[in-house]
């Protein structure tokens, strides 16, 4: 009899952490069983499938998830019944899981080191975990999943008769983040804030998996790992990007991004139509969880397929069938959200769309507001890491029949032709929107890049590659930090991008040129790849240096906001109450209690006519700035009103609820 696979463990400890209190390592302990549990349904299909590494794990809980969740909405039950059907996924998937040999499923001793190593990271980010900035419009969503007893895809937005957003149509990932908290029996709260650090060692894994079926090197994949986290996660010091690790953008890029690399690329290298299917499930759930980056993600891998087809010969079937397994289940999404974007206002080909992108991201831009582009500095905005990167493009020549220096390359040049080419960036901005359209910048393959160079060099130069990757780090963090504010100042350099630009058509060119010649990389030996990861650790740690000498919390979080408001209004309101508040404090109530704003902050909406976002807003500044006419809140539903004193001189004759020096809470009758 076959052992039962050890992801089930997680139910018992689980059970065993709910003893634990609710904060501090007793927190940590539940937010990482729940977790666990919730991919025990991913585990066992790709066990069942014969699918290695946790990539396949994370693409099939979700579309176990999704396929939860839609059944759900459909029949407006609670977040119990996605937990049974769940469960029965699993029950389903159990036996035929069972069927295949364990060894076949076991990670890796440096897999399990990298995850070690993710631990330890996540361990850091809890002493500068934060909520911040558009963590409160999600987490309002998570608490209404988690809360409301009858779901549907309609009730879980910031207003009672609003429409869908574009982006969050359907709340894959904000589903996730309800059932982590249902099943940890905590406050979404503490999953929006304390998230990161289960979620950390999830990323590091994807990264390693992504960087090892890429470069066939379990060396390589470290490399990768320590490139990625350097960029995203130290260089910002504070936690960088990985503070915010719980929202969907964040975790698209640093965990379901990695995690479909790994699968399309262990495709390529062995087609297979188990690898295929987990590449369209791990497509689809990102299409839904963002579904720009689902889009951006296919960008360098059709640049990565072309590279492939001028490089070498005979590869180029895998590469197109996995394209394909994205670009189907995207399609279908897209198809999906397409009346939910036309419904958006803002989106459309205008020029005061373009006007307001370039006073809306000072420096991200530039040219006319006929042909724009984006700026070449954007491309060095991480700092140091990013920089070596864009320098390391033109070495995947001397790799030129290895797999990634066609995913390099083509995928550099394919993103470099949709970004910095003035009469195609527009046309892509009016497919996708300026503001997503500028991010398109964030899928270079910096950590790729970083590591196949790192060994091209170490082939090159052998031990010496260790003390040129220090001096090289020292200098570039000096001389290039990054810049890493909300807003962009523009003083980081624009020539490595060309440098990148260049230097990677060029060897593009010449590796075609030279395709049907026989023999290996110009002499280079590529298999040192140990060397290479000791390189790129050695290129770290002046980032590190500074990262860490910058590590505590910053952010304003939800700190404008009273404790006693907070415990005020959570033990009055009720579950679809209706609050009138300013923008600003109705926004950071809201994820604190399951109920509806009348207006909120217009950044934070979709620009819909159904949403009517800047009536709204006027209305609001109506009601406060001209004596608190009741018929406005009224005229929206409202059971509470909330004055904030530092803001407005109104005194409302109502029954109050809660008043401190700040904030009086009336009940409207």
């Amino acid at each position: 009899m076959r052992r039962l696979p050890l992801v089930l463990l997680a139910v018992p400890a689980l059970a065993l952490a709910r003893l634990l209190p609710a904060d501090g390592v007793g927190l940590g302990l539940r937010l990482g069983a729940a977790t666990a549990c919730l991919l025990i349904p991913g585990a066992l299909i790709s066990r069942a499938l014969c699918v290695r590494g946790l990539a396949p794990v994370v693409a099939w809980s979700l579309a176990a998830l999704l396929f939860a969740l839609a059944i759900t909405f459909a029949v407006h039950s609670s977040l119990w019944l996605t937990l049974a059907l769940l469960g029965a996924v699993a029950l389903v998937a159990l036996p035929l899981a069972l069927r295949a040999n364990d060894l076949d499923h076991k990670l890796d001793r440096p897999e399990l080191a990298v995850i070690a190593a993710g631990i330890a990271f996540g361990i850091a980010l809890w002493s500068v975990a934060v909520l911040d900035g558009d963590a409160f419009f999600h987490l309002a969503r998570v608490r209404k999943l988690e809360v409301f007893g009858s779901l549907s895809l309609q009730n879980v937005g910031e207003f009672k008769d609003g429409s869908l957003h574009p982006g969050y149509a359907f709340p894959l990932w904000h589903g996730f983040l309800a059932l982590m908290a249902r099943l940890a029996d905590v406050d979404p709260i503490a999953v929006g804030r304390n998230g990161p650090t289960v979620l950390a060692p999830l990323s590091f894994a994807l990264f390693y998996e992504a960087g090892k079926a890429l470069f066939r090197s379990a060396w390589a994949g470290v490399a990768v790992v320590v490139a990625q986290i350097s960029l995203t996660g130290i260089a910002a010091g504070h936690g960088g990007a990985f503070t915010s690790l719980a929202l969907p953008a964040t975790v698209s890029r640093q965990l379901l991004v990695p995690g479909l690399l790994a699968l399309f690329f262990a495709h390529v290298r062995r087609p297979s139509g188990a690898l295929l299917l987990s590449t369209a499930a791990a497509a689809g759930t990102l299409a839904l969880v963002h579904p720009t980056y689902a889009l951006f993600v296919g960008v360098p891998l059709v640049g990565f397929a072309i590279a492939r087809a001028l490089l070498v010969r005979g590869e180029l079937a895998p590469a197109l069938t996995g394209i394909a397994a994205l670009a189907i289940p995207t399609g279908i999404a897209l198809a999906w959200l397409r009346p939910v974007v036309e419904a958006t206002t803002v989106h459309n080909r205008s020029g005061q769309e373009v006007r307001r992108a370039f006073a809306q991201y000072p420096g991200q831009l530039t040219g006319n507001f006929d042909h724009y582009h984006v700026a070449e500095r954007l491309f060095t905005r991480s700092g140091a890491v990013a920089v070596a990167a864009l320098l390391c493009v033109p070495l995947a020549y001397f790799a030129r029949t290895r797999r990634w220096a066609a995913w390099v390359l083509g995928g550099s040049l394919a993103i470099f032709a949709l970004t910095l080419v003035p009469f195609v960036f527009p046309h892509f901005a009016d497919a996708v929107s300026i503001s997503q359209a500028r991010r398109l910048v964030g899928f270079i393959p910096y950590p790729y890049a970083v590591a196949g160079g790192a060994s091209v060099l170490a082939g090159l130069l052998g031990v010496f590659t260790i003390p040129l990757a220090l001096a090289a780090g020292i200098v570039l963090e000096h001389a290039y930090p990054g810049d890493f504010g909300y807003h962009f100042h523009g003083t980081t350099p624009a020539w490595p991008t060309w440098f990148a630009l260049i230097g990677g058509l060029v060897a593009l060119l010449i590796g075609a040129v030279r395709r049907f010649r026989k023999g290996s990389d110009v002499g280079v030996h590529l298999h040192r790849h140990g060397l290479a990861a000791v390189a790129v650790a050695v290129f770290a740690i002046p980032v590190a240096v500074h990262g860490f000498s910058h590590w505590n919390r910053v952010g304003s979080g939800s700190g404008a906001l009273t404790r006693g408001l907070i415990k005020a209004f959570r033990a009055d309101a009720k579950p679809k109450d209706v609050l009138f508040a300013d923008p600003e404090t109705g926004y950071l109530l809201a994820a604190y209690a399951p109920v509806y704003l009348a207006d909120a902050p217009y950044g934070h909406v979709a620009v819909t006519k159904k949403n009517r976002p800047k009536q709204r807003l006027r209305d609001a500044y109506r009601f406060y700035a001209r004596g608190g006419d009741l018929a406005i809140p009224r005229f929206y539903g409202a059971q509470w009103i909330i004055v904030d004193r530092k803001r407005h001189r109104l005194t409302l004759d109502l029954p109050r609820a809660y008043a401190d020096r700040r904030y009086v809470l009336y009940r409207l009758r």
